[in-house]
C-alpha cells in the first residue's frame, strides 16, 4: 500500500468483469478494505451471476452450490451492482471500460478445454467434458447440444480430475438419484431415457497421481446402480511409487486406499458398470463417421512418476468420448492474451501488454493463474489483486467524475439498447426457478434460454 494514500472525493469505480466466483471474492475484497470508498459493477456476458457454481458445479452437490448464498449478501451491498447480460466486446469495449472506471478487473475464468491431439477427435461423438457439463447444467451456450446417449452404450471419459469424476457418476447415477437435483431439464430426459451402461474412466498416470478428491472418489462407491471394476495391477504401486506414496499428503494416501478397496469389492450385478482405469492413454478414436472404439495405450511410471508408453494397445469399445484433460482461458476483445497458457498476461495481478504493466487494469481467478484449485482458491487470489490495485492507486489516471457517476454507464448501455439485468431481477428470476422446482419436488427447475429469462423480465420487445 503507498506511504500516501490518495484521497478522492467520490467513490471508487471499479469494474468487475465475470461474475463468478472470483469476480464475488474480489467484490468482498474491495468492500473489506477501509482505505477508500468504492462503487463495484460486477458485469456478466449472462443474466444470471454465479458462473462456475451455477454452470460447473455438479447439480448433485448441493451444498458446494449454497457458497451463493454469501455472493448474494455480497451483491446486496448498496456499494455493488450487478450487471448482468453485458458483454465485453459487443455491448462495451475496453475503451469504454478504461473511461468510465479507476480500475477493471478480468474474473472470466476458464470456459474453453484442451484437446487430447489424438486422430479421430472430430468425429461425432467426441465432445469436451466442458460441454457436457455446461449442458446437463442449463448453460445458455448449450441448451440445444445433442448428446446421443438413447443409442450410446458404453462412454469413455479421458482424465483424473474432479470433473471427470463428475461426468462419470452423472452418466451412472439411476434417473431417481438426479431427479432431485437442479439438473436442466432437457439433460434429466436425456439420460433418463440413456443406455449407457458402462462407463471408462481413463488415467494416464496411476492412482497416486489423480486429482480427484477423496470425497468424490468416495461417492462412486456408492452409486444405486453401478458397480465399479478396478483392475489390481492398474493401482499397484511399485518400489518408487510407494516411496512417493509415503511422502504424499493425506488425500493421496485415502484416494489409494479407497482405489485398492474397489480393486477388491466383489461385483453385485448392478445394471451399469463404471470402469476406473489407470496408467492408460487414448492413442486413437476409431471410426468413419461415428465412433467404433477408442485405442488406448498401457503406460508405467518412470522414476519420476511421468507416464511412459509400453507399446501395448487395447481398444475400448465405446462409441462416445468425452475429455477432460484441463481448462484454458478464451481472450476478451482487445485485453492482452496468452494463447499458449490460456491466461491475460500478469505479474502477480497486473496486466501486462508485452512487458509493460497496463495501468489500472488486473486479474483474478482462472485468466489469471490457469485452471487449478476448488472454488475457495478463488478468494486469496483475489484479495491479492485487490491489494496491487490500492497499492498502485496513487498512480492510476482515474476516470473523470462525470463518467465516474453509477448512472453514467447504465446510460450509455441503455443509448446502445442493451437490455441490462440487474440483481434485483436476477432475484426473479431465482423465485421463479425455485417456485417451479416446489412444484416437481425439485431444488430449482432453471431457466436455459436467455431469451426465455428477458421474456420473464419483459426485457424483449
Amino acid at each position: 500500500m503507498s506511504e500516501h494514500p490518495r484521497e478522492l472525493s467520490r467513490p471508487l469505480r471499479v469494474a468487475v468483469i465475470g461474475a463468478g466466483p472470483s469476480g464475488f471474492y474480489v467484490a468482498e475484497s474491495l468492500l473489506k478494505q477501509t482505505q477508500h470508498a468504492v462503487s463495484v459493477d460486477l458485469l456478466d456476458r449472462l443474466p444470471t451471476p454465479y458462473g462456475l457454481v451455477r454452470y460447473g458445479v455438479a447439480p448433485d452437490h448441493p451444498k458446494i452450490k449454497s457458497i451463493t448464498l454469501q455472493y448474494e449478501k455480497i451483491a446486496r451491498d448498496p456499494r455493488v451492482r450487478f450487471l448482468g447480460h453485458v458483454e465485453l466486446g459487443k455491448d462495451l469495449t475496453r475503451a469504454d471500460l478504461q473511461k468510465y472506471y479507476d480500475a477493471v478487473f478480468y474474473t472470466v475464468g476458464a470456459s474453453s478445454d484442451r484437446n487430447l491431439g489424438i486422430p479421430g477427435e472430430t468425429l461425432k461423438g467426441s465432445y469436451s467434458a466442458t460441454e457436457f457439463v455446461a449442458w446437463y447444467n442449463g448453460h445458455p451456450d448449450y441448451p440445444d447440444r445433442e448428446f446421443d446417449l438413447h443409442n450410446v452404450s458404453s462412454v469413455a471419459v479421458v482424465g483424473a480430475g474432479n470433473v471427470a469424476i463428475d461426468v462419470t457418476r452423472i452418466l451412472a447415477k439411476s434417473h431417481d438419484e438426479l431427479s432431485s437435483t437442479d439438473m436442466a431439464h432437457h439433460a434429466l430426459v436425456a439420460l433418463q431415457h440413456s443406455a449407457v451402461r458402462d462407463v471408462y474412466m481413463l488415467a494416464r498416470r496411476g492412482a497416486a497421481q489423480a486429482k480427484f478428491t477423496t470425497k468424490e472418489l468416495r461417492e462412486l462407491g456408492e452409486l444405486l446402480e453401478a458397480d465399479i471394476l478396478i483392475k489390481p495391477e492398474e493401482v499397484a504401486l511399485d518400489e518408487a511409487g510407494q516411496l512417493a506414496l509415503e511422502s504424499a499428503d493425506n488425500t493421496v494416501k485415502k484416494n489409494v486406499e479407497i482405489l485398492h478397496e474397489f480393486a477388491k469389492k466383489p461385483l453385485e450385478g448392478k445394471p451399469r458398470r463404471v470402469h476406473l482405469r489407470f496408467l492408460v492413454s487414448p492413442v486413437e478414436i476409431l471410426g468413419q463417421e461415428s465412433i467404433t472404439g477408442l485405442k488406448i495405450e498401457r503406460n508405467r511410471l518412470d522414476e519420476n512418476q511421468n507416464a511412459v508408453g509400453t507399446g501395448e494397445f487395447e481398444t475400448l469399445p465405446v462409441s462416445m468420448v468425452l475429455r477432460s484433460v484441463g481448462y484454458k482461458g478464451v481472450p476478451l476483445q482487445d485485453v492482452p492474451f496468452d494463447p499458449r497458457k490460456g491466461v491475460i498476461p500478469n505479474a502477480s495481478g497486473r496486466v501486462l501488454e508485452g512487458e509493460a504493466v497496463v495501468p489500472g487494469e488486473y486479474v483474478a481467478g482462472w485468466i489469471k493463474r490457469g485452471p487449478s484449485g476448488v472454488v475457495g482458491s478463488n478468494k486469496v487470489d483475489s484479495a491479492e489483486s485487490v491489494k496491487l490495485m490500492l497499492e498502485d492507486l496513487s498512480t492510476l489516471e482515474l476516470a473523470g467524475d462525470a463518467d465516474a457517476h453509477p448512472g453514467a454507464i447504465t446510460a450509455l448501455l441503455e443509448a446502445r439498447g442493451v437490455h441490462y439485468v440487474t440483481f434485483d431481477q436476477w432475484l426473479e428470476l431465482d423465485q421463479f426457478e425455485t417456485e417451479a422446482g416446489k412444484l416437481v419436488g425439485r431444488p430449482r427447475v432453471k431457466i436455459a434460454r436467455i431469451s426465455e429469462m428477458l421474456e420473464k423480465l419483459k426485457l424483449r420487445i
